[in-house]
């Protein structure tokens, strides 16, 4: 079968539909996008980290291949997987690192739109991992929408379109997760 000039969201339906073809044809329509993801998390990363944003992505990729059957529902969707992957490996690499819960070397990160309002530090991606997973298992739509704006670098509308939801609840869990993340993360 031939993808040549087939937009992101066919390719992703037949994916899931379980055409391989179609991810290898996927990927160079998505890679520049995929790269500025990476390179958005990676800015968040100490230097001299040992990943480099094209290596998040080749690692992204290795890893997107061994999901079967999804459901994809369109680029939002797909992107945002992306960026939960890429966050999920940059975790796993601190975590290996042995960097502890707080100060043990770990470079910091921010969440944009003034979630660092307070003039504390900002706080290491472990310690916002276990925030978000949190925050989860009690306000999953909440943690999604950090995923997908902050990891994800979607719009509030891409994110509505992804989760199906309205902007105004976008940006209501939006301040929500903002400051429940904040106080969480204050508290450690």
């Amino acid at each position: 079968m031939s993808f040549t000039g087939q937009d992101p969201t066919a390719l992703l339906l037949a994916w899931g539909g379980g055409d391989q073809a179609a991810f290898d044809a996927l990927l160079p329509l998505v890679h520049d996008e995929l790269r500025q993801i990476a390179r958005r998390q990676m800015g968040n990363e100490r230097k001299g980290h040992t990943l480099q944003p094209t290596a998040l992505v080749n690692e992204a990729y290795l890893r997107l291949i061994e999901v079967k059957r999804m459901q994809w529902q369109n680029r939002a969707h797909f992107f945002a997987m992306a960026a939960r992957v890429m966050r999920r490996i940059l975790v796993n690499a601190a975590l290996s690192r042995g960097y502890q819960k707080r100060g043990g070397g770990a470079q910091r990160v921010t969440l944009d739109e003034g979630l660092a309002i307070s003039g504390e530090m900002p706080p290491d991606l472990v310690a916002l991992d276990e925030a978000l997973t949190a925050l989860a298992a009690t306000e999953p739509r909440k943690a999604q929408v950090v995923e997908l704006r902050f990891f994800g670098g979607l719009s509030v509308e891409e994110t509505a379109v992804a989760l199906h939801v309205s902007t105004v609840t976008v940006m209501r869990d939006w301040r929500f997760a903002k400051l429940w993340l904040l106080r969480e993360m204050s508290g450690r």
